[in-house]
């Protein structure tokens, strides 16, 4: 009852696990009632019934659901979910079986302890009279009898026939849930081997049918050999993918920010810097006698050592200039691109295994994604670079001015181009405008014309009849006339007429 008390809650996404308001959602929840009645002081019956009546103690059950609440709660929590479902099945396993000796025991004393081979024998037997006894033996036939294993005495009654049938039934199902969970504890094993580590069976199969060679063969399996028994994991990014980007950079960092602090170009970063460049990081696990660079190879990306050390050899293979081990680095400086270096991006030395080496690759591409979000990290690590490049004297100084005017050059070019660009784009974009407005207009155009030309044909017809028959000019003339007569009297009306 205090655990379910004390059980927080979700509001808002908020967990609340203020006590006042705890109770006061407690007290409202149907939870609330069936632990009430689980407490009710049902053993006090005991004093009247006696003390081989269990069955007062039946409310207890109703807890039942807690326990399946607290199950589930810790399956989510553990670090050994599958160790820990064979556990509950296990406990599944044994209550049942407990469960059903307390049904034969009671079966057996109801029908008459030893009245025939089934039942219980007689406890007047000192060797059945013991508690202990009477357990054990009540407890081993229910386990032949939920096993199946056979060799249980033949019931006589038919009391017994019901309840070994009853048994043999709930036996089938209890036989095929143990069966499909132990099954999916084996499959759920096996998924996630094969999310941490590489199909071995795969690669063999593919070695076998294109009869690749002993040596080759012998390599790959002591590499798979390596990463099962060292439990080392090449998958990191797609396990943590499905985290969201704040929690799984918060786990990468966790996890490999010590090894990533200890790269000198990469020390007095910003931590935001270190935490996107962590996410970015690759593990890789060589064989022993594999090179991980050659001398002359275009660097694409640095290294940093995790486990295991690596030899700096000639090109002879065989001498051994340095030996480097675990939190060293190399290849920083092909990845930053720095002016005037002399080696132009290229690795100078030679790096073998000597044994099996886990080392974490950090790209050039990643790198510079980064970096363009950090200028100022870039022009730090850059200046890094450089010292160092000074030490090695390995950093042509005369070269930096060329390769920056080259650098102004192209980035001209590439503005220019931009230009271009737009400026067509526009170009493009005028020309489709104006052969746009051409055919709106000339649509226009020819609606006019058709408008006109209804406009102009009653005209001609009336000129023709004209011209036939003298009409029209007498009725034109008449109508000047008249309508000259009309101006006339209006230019006499101010004047007196001669008359008067």
């Amino acid at each position: 009852l205090v655990w379910a008390v004390l059980t927080g809650f979700l509001e808002h996404g908020i967990m609340v696990q203020e006590r006042s308001r705890l109770n006061r959602r407690y007290l409202h929840t149907s939870e609330f009632f069936f632990d009430a009645l689980s407490l009710l002081p049902t053993d006090l019956l005991y004093l009247w019934l006696g003390i081989h009546c269990p069955m007062v103690r039946i409310n207890r059950f109703l807890r039942i659901p807690r326990l399946f609440e607290a199950f589930d709660r810790m399956e989510t929590r553990t670090s050994y979910p599958n160790s820990f479902r064979l556990c509950k099945l296990m406990l599944y396993t044994f209550v049942l079986i407990h469960w059903n000796s307390c049904g034969y025991f009671a079966l057996s004393r109801t029908i008459g302890f030893g009245v025939d081979p089934w039942v219980y024998p007689n406890i007047t037997d000192p060797d059945f009279a013991s508690e202990l006894r009477q357990y054990i033996y009540s407890f081993w036939i229910s386990t032949l009898v939920f096993t199946t294993v056979g060799d249980t005495p033949v019931p006589e009654r038919e009391e017994e026939y019901l309840f070994m049938i009853a048994d043999l039934l709930i036996a089938v199902l209890v036989f095929a849930s143990i069966v499909g969970n132990v099954g999916n504890v084996i499959t759920n094993l096996n998924n996630a081997d094969n999310a941490f580590f590489p199909n071995h069976e795969l690669v063999k199969s593919y070695m076998k049918t294109h009869r690749v060679n002993k040596d080759l063969q012998t390599r790959v399996n002591g590499w798979y050999q390596h990463l099962h028994i060292n439990k080392k994991m090449t998958r990191e990014n797609e396990i943590l993918q499905l985290l969201p980007d704040r929690l799984r950079a918060e786990v990468a960092v966790s996890v490999h920010m010590g090894t990533l602090s200890k790269v000198t170009i990469f020390q007095n970063c910003e931590m935001s810097l270190l935490e996107e460049l962590v996410l970015k990081l690759k593990p890789q696990v060589y064989s022993p006698r594999e090179y991980v660079c050659k001398k002359g190879d275009i660097g694409h990306e640095m290294y940093i050592i995790k486990e295991g050390k690596l030899a700096v050899v000639a090109d002879d293979g065989v001498t051994e200039f340095a030996v480097l081990g675990e939190g060293n680095f190399f290849g920083e400086i092909s990845i930053l691109n720095i002016k005037g270096n002399k080696s132009g991006n290229r690795r100078t030395a030679n790096i073998r295994s000597i044994g099996h080496s886990d080392l974490f690759c950090l790209s050039k591409e990643d790198l510079k994604g980064v970096l363009t979000e950090f200028p100022d990290a870039k022009r730090i690590l850059e200046e890094k670079g450089r010292q160092i490049l000074m030490k090695m004297g390995i950093l042509d100084e005369s070269m930096v001015g060329v390769e920056e005017k080259k650098e102004l050059t192209v980035s001209r070019l590439n503005e220019i181009e931009g230009k271009l660009d737009s400026l067509q784009t526009k170009l493009a974009r005028l020309l489709a405008e104006l052969e746009s407005n051409t055919y709106k207009l000339r649509i226009r155009l020819e609606q006019l014309e058709n408008e006109t030309s209804e406009w102009e044909l009653p005209k001609v017809e009336h000129e023709k009849d004209g011209e036939d028959d003298g009409e029209g000019e007498v009725k034109g003339d008449r109508v000047e006339g008249e309508s000259g007569k009309k101006v006339g009297k209006k230019e006499d009306e101010p004047g007196p007429s001669k008359g008067e």
